[in-house]
């Protein structure tokens, strides 16, 4: 009887370590798995649950290089170092920052189908995610094309901590940067963070008048200098954004006679969003196209 307690105990105690197991399991965030290389040229980082993967983009709306007016620097300093890249020869990680719609995201995503024959992919990465970094590099590490790490938007605000996973891959870690990987990053903050009046009062005046930025400053600055390029975007000036609205009235078929009569129409359509930015006149280009189009039929 006492042998049968004891049988009967053991067994109780071993389907409650089965149970136990078990739920771990479900409870353990799974290694991601490879995907498919073959099936896109960029991907997006997704997690559910425990489980994470890459999800191919096989529709990219992308323009050409030679669609982005108004950023020729810009683009002529992001094309090198994306050559460079592929290459194999040294490259900097970037951050593009400054006025929206003035093309950021619009450039990498030119530059990306512009070198993808050459080798290059691209990985979205949601500031959210950040924290996974380590396990996307894990995946791309001994792979043969060369990926950026795409960051869209990308600010943080008081009391987050997930930056300094990004941090760290820019540099810091005592991981080696992988060759094959760079971080291209739009923001509308140059530093990424937000800075306060209140952070202003925290530089100190050394005897020789030389200010020097307290911790919280410091620690602002410190994020947006690991990258090796800063590209700065500025809102258009009106014959800037009058150019680039002329350039998207030929795209979608406008003849040069219909292109002059619609200046007009193209200025108060910005005045009307309170901005001139090439998102502005590509939106007034392809509502004007259509508005005239269906006056015709």
């Amino acid at each position: 009887m006492y042998q049968s307690d004891i049988s009967h105990s053991l067994a109780q105690i071993a389907l409650e370590l089965r149970r136990t197991n078990e739920l771990l399991a479900q409870n353990t965030p799974q290694p991601p798995q490879a995907p498919d290389w073959e099936a896109a040229i960029a991907w997006r980082w997704r997690a559910q649950g425990h489980k994470r993967w890459l999800a191919p983009v096989t529709n990219i709306r992308a323009p050409l290089l030679a669609d982005l007016h108004g950023i020729d620097e810009q683009k002529a300093r992001l094309v090198a170092n994306t050559a460079r890249f592929v290459l194999g020869q040294g490259a900097n990680n970037v951050l593009l920052s400054g006025a929206r719609g003035t093309g950021k995201s619009s450039l990498i995503k030119a530059v990306l189908q512009h070198f993808a024959p050459e080798g290059l992919r691209l990985i979205e990465v949601d500031k959210t995610d950040l924290l996974e970094l380590g396990d996307i590099l894990d995946l791309l590490a001994a792979r043969p094309e060369k990926f950026i790490l795409y960051c869209d938007d990308l600010s943080f605000e008081a009391g987050e901590t997930n930056y300094k996973a990004l941090k760290s891959v820019l540099d810091g870690s005592i991981a080696a940067a992988s060759s094959n990987v760079l971080v291209y990053a739009t923001s509308n903050r140059r530093h990424l963070l937000p800075e306060t009046m209140r952070e202003n009062q925290s530089y100190q005046h050394s005897a020789d008048g030389e200010l020097h930025p307290g911790e919280v400053i410091e620690e602002k600055i410190s994020l947006s200098e690991r990258f090796g390029l800063w590209l700065s975007f500025y809102s258009f000036s009106q014959d800037q954004y009058l150019q680039i609205a002329q350039h998207w009235l030929a795209h979608f078929g406008a003849s040069p006679t219909e292109i002059e009569a619609a200046r007009g129409d193209a200025l108060l359509w910005a005045l009307e969003r309170g901005a001139r930015s090439g998102r502005v006149a590509r939106q007034f280009a392809q509502g004007w196209s259509a508005k005239e189009q269906s006056a015709l039929s």
